[in-house]
């Protein structure tokens, strides 16, 4: 409960106040179907004027201060985005939380002086991106249906889990076996009422087979679709290095370009042509379909494609997923070229 409490306290000082799947570079938190967007706005944030090679994270104090705590927030688009900074033992004080701003390109050097760059090395197409801490939120005026956006690791992030720091671990541990994560879990809200959620892995080391972890270090995509409008999105980082105190991995991560939009037709997106049983599952996955199915696919929480099966153009098949590792997973057919997701659980 506490992202909801925190998300309705802060509702109250700003005033304005929302599933993974992965195909090619998008990973979608919902439903892939078809639409038509009827309009579309982009936050790039290239309305917030920056010098070369700065940042902006509240330190000016243009905020509205409360016993130490200067609140602000700036808007690209129809997205407003909160921001705090702490001086509550004196100058110069500490960015809290929320969001910053920068068009840093310092993708090398290590450190926490360093807490504004993107490993990317930059903005997804364009100068300024934002910089997110943990448990920060947007908030979204008015309403949309999806929210498209660029994602990344901070340079100071993916530099610690790299290398190791003062503080954190090196990711893998070293003999590179350490099965450790990285993950920011997106959570969508409309009128307050939570909508649905999803993970995303910044940093995966968890395969049997070394070879396959990764840290990102460049922007990926990821589509948000809800059936009702979104009014607020909200991040919360976890870590498997975790200490005394929480969590030791930099609590960081890099958004850039924001794309909302609306469908004309919000009935198709919780529509789903395929069933399939039994759910959780041990051995054999089955499905049905009302129309032939073309190809069946399955994907981790990172995205990544575990098997594919072409079915044939049938309306049933099955899939042997014995091998899988218990967890959480994702099947997508794709029927008369639409492709749909659904989840499922592995025992």
């Amino acid at each position: 409960m506490f992202e909801k409490n925190y998300l309705l306290t802060s509702l109250k000082k700003i005033k304005v106040m929302r599933k993974m799947y992965k195909i090619a570079g998008i990973a979608c938190l919902g439903l892939m179907l078809p639409s038509t967007n009827i309009n579309a706005q982009t936050a790039d944030f290239e309305n917030l004027t920056l010098p070369a090679e700065s940042y902006w994270d509240g330190s000016d104090l243009s905020g509205t201060h409360n016993n130490g705590v200067f609140t602000s927030e700036f808007t690209s688009g129809d997205i407003t985005f909160p921001n705090e900074f702490d001086t509550t033992w004196g100058a110069p004080g500490y960015w809290l939380g929320g969001f910053a701003y920068s068009n840093m390109t310092d993708s090398v050097t290590s450190g926490v002086g360093n807490k504004y760059s993107a490993k990317a090395g930059g903005g997804f197409g364009s100068s300024n991106y934002l910089i997110a801490s943990n448990n920060s939120y947007a908030l979204i005026n008015p309403n949309w249906q999806k929210i498209e956006f660029k994602i990344t690791n901070s340079t100071y992030a993916y530099n610690s889990m790299r290398d190791g720091d003062a503080f954190a671990k090196k990711f893998g541990g070293p003999s590179g076996n350490d099965p450790d994560w990285f993950k920011v879990t997106i959570k969508t809200y409309s009128n307050n009422v939570f909508q649905d959620s999803n993970e995303f892995y910044l940093a995966d080391f968890r395969f049997s087979d070394n070879s396959q972890d990764y840290i990102v270090k460049d922007w990926e995509v990821i589509e948000v679709v809800s059936i009702s409008l979104i009014d607020s999105v909200y991040f919360e980082l976890s870590s498997s290095d975790v200490g005394m105190w929480g969590m030791n991995t930099p609590a960081f991560f890099c958004l850039d370009n924001l794309i909302l939009s609306t469908t004309t037709n919000v009935n198709e997106i919780s529509k789903n042509n395929f069933s399939f049983y039994p759910n959780p599952i041990t051995n054999v996955l089955n499905i049905n379909s009302e129309n032939n199915l073309e190809q069946v696919s399955i994907t981790d929480m990172s995205g990544r494609t575990i098997k594919t099966i072409n079915s044939n153009n049938t309306k049933q098949t099955r899939i042997d997923v014995a091998d899988l590792k218990p967890g959480i997973y994702f099947i997508q057919v794709v029927s008369n070229g639409v492709p749909q997701v659904q989840k499922f659980i592995k025992q």
